[in-house]
């Protein structure tokens, strides 16, 4: 028989009104590393439990309803604590704010399991929230592995609720500085147009007018540089590549963005995190945190200038 301490417990909470059968968000958001019938045989074998109770892989799902899994600590989607440095902008026992360089990955995936912002924060602090599952200890929300920025993480799961319901309710403030093709006439607009995965390749999002997943983007020029216009982006809502999809529809695609028809003007996505705000899931005090472009950004920017100078 094996012993209790041979397990180790992870609960969280659906946060989605729309989550689908239990199977399918668990493969979503939970594992990404065995298949959905190996998920299916956990939940038979009542290693995974809805609201303390046994349940079925089709069971379907309700915002706040409690999920349970219950696992061995051999299990293989442990996660590799690697001494990898961080730009910690501020942290307290609640949250770390971390300043992400691009070209990290946020978590591990079935594909890469080593090197992400997690690997880190396991080597930096033990202490991080569960709710969003053994796969992303601490990760409230994400940024693409080639956009660089604020990423707030939280330590303990009172925090990552607290965070998390100000993220549905689109509260935390957001500013981003992208660099994006051609010249953008308006000094100021909003892109209103839903968004969805694309049909034909996954890796992809679209714009589709038959998904109720509406998307909103603010944007303001800073600077107009030749055939180069320097944008602050304002995100109002939170979906899946939201920035680059937005400006590639009304056609000034992020420099470098390749996959949403970006020039190859610099080597990765144009786009940096660049502040955040929120109320403080302790003293509930709005705080703000903001960080400087980072040095290739910087760099480009420099070399645009001095192009028009010359």
């Amino acid at each position: 028989m094996i012993q209790e301490e041979e397990f180790k417990e992870y609960k969280f909470y659906v946060d989605s009104e729309s989550a689908g059968r239990l199977d399918k968000y668990l493969a979503k958001t939970f594992f990404n590393d065995i298949s959905r019938t190996q998920i299916q045989n956990l939940i038979k074998q009542g290693s995974i439990l809805l609201n303390e109770k046994s349940t079925k892989p089709h069971a379907v799902l309700k915002i706040n309803d409690q999920i349970l899994v219950k696992l061995k600590k051999s299990s293989k989607s442990a996660l590799e604590p690697q001494n990898i440095p961080l730009d910690i902008v501020f942290e307290d026992e609640a949250i770390v704010i971390i300043n992400k360089p691009a070209g990290m990955i946020v978590h591990p995936t079935g594909k890469q399991r080593q090197s992400t912002l997690v690997n880190a924060l396991l080597f930096h602090t033990r202490v991080l929230s569960s709710r969003a599952g053994i796969e992303k200890p601490g990760i409230v929300h994400r940024l693409d592995k080639d956009t660089s920025g604020l990423i707030v993480i939280a330590k303990t799961d009172y925090a990552h609720n607290r965070l998390a319901k100000q993220f549905k309710e689109r509260s935390v403030y957001k500013e981003y500085i992208a660099f994006v093709r051609g010249v953008v006439s308006q000094e100021e607009g909003f892109i209103e147009a839903p968004i969805s995965r694309s049909h034909t390749d996954r890796k992809k999002m679209c714009i589709s007018f038959s998904t109720d997943k509406q998307a909103l983007t603010k944007y303001k020029v800073i600077e107009r540089l030749n055939n180069i216009t320097m944008l602050m982006v304002f995100p109002k809502t939170g979906r899946t590549h939201q920035i680059r999809v937005h400006l590639a529809y009304i056609g000034h695609p992020i420099l470098g963005d390749l996959r949403y028809g970006g020039s190859s003007l610099m080597k990765r996505q144009a786009l940096h995190a660049k502040t955040i705000g929120f109320k403080h899931p302790l003293s509930e005090k709005y705080v703000e945190f903001t960080s400087k472009l980072p040095p290739d950004m910087e760099c480009f920017l420099k070399t645009l200038k001095s192009n028009l100078k010359n």
